[in-house]
């Protein structure tokens, strides 16, 4: 399975391919960051993450995105760029039909250094030892993408037993929902017929 990972930023966003092999073996593929400086206008900002990340897709062919989800930050401007950076990827990636998968910081940093609260050094120096990298890669939104394509690739049968698990208990829900109706409309035609056997 090959994976793009997306550390998605408007000033730096990390891109990085990995692929994945058997149990947790992970090989790099590439790994870079695109620059967009902060004078531009917005527009054209998202428009050249966005064709950097598709020039990405159709190079490497990724199986699945992986992208950092957004979901609390102090900076609100920041937090703004970061998730619409992340949305033109997303976007990007829809349009190849390739699917997309969200995972937080702390699920990256808890994959790949096993704690939830790591720094930033921790988790570049884990994807050093883990991709056998002769130097770390930099800056750190380089390191983050690539934690990101690590990340998914070890989590990825955990998410599908859990796609699975949850489908066969919607299809269970909706047969018993179909059973429950078939005893119901049972019960409303039997009904009248014992009214009317009362009634004799």
């Amino acid at each position: 399975m090959r994976v793009l990972g997306v550390d998605p930023g408007l000033t730096r966003c990390g891109l990085g391919v990995v692929d994945g092999g058997s149990g947790r073996v992970v090989r790099p593929v590439a790994v870079d960051v695109v620059r967009t400086p902060p004078d531009l206008d917005l527009a054209k900002r998202l428009l050249r993450i966005s064709e950097a990340a598709e020039s990405w897709m159709d190079l490497h062919r990724p199986d699945v995105v992986a992208i950092e989800r957004v979901f609390a930050q102090h900076n609100v401007r920041t937090a703004m760029g970061t998730a619409q950076a992340g949305g033109v990827v997303a976007l990007a990636a829809a349009r190849r039909g390739i699917p997309v998968c969200f995972h937080t910081p702390s699920e990256v940093k808890a994959a790949v250094t096993g704690s939830g609260s790591a720094d930033k050094v921790q988790v570049t120096a884990m994807v050093t030892r883990i991709l056998r990298l002769d130097s770390a890669p930099k800056p750190a939104d380089a390191a983050d993408a690539l934690a990101l394509a690590i990340c998914h690739c070890w989590r990825a049968p955990m998410i599908e037993r859990m796609a699975r698990a949850e489908a066969a208990a919607e299809q269970q829900k909706r047969q018993y929902q179909a059973r429950l109706a078939q005893v119901r409309a049972a019960k409303s035609h039997t009904a009248p017929v014992r009214e009317r056997q009362g009634e004799r």
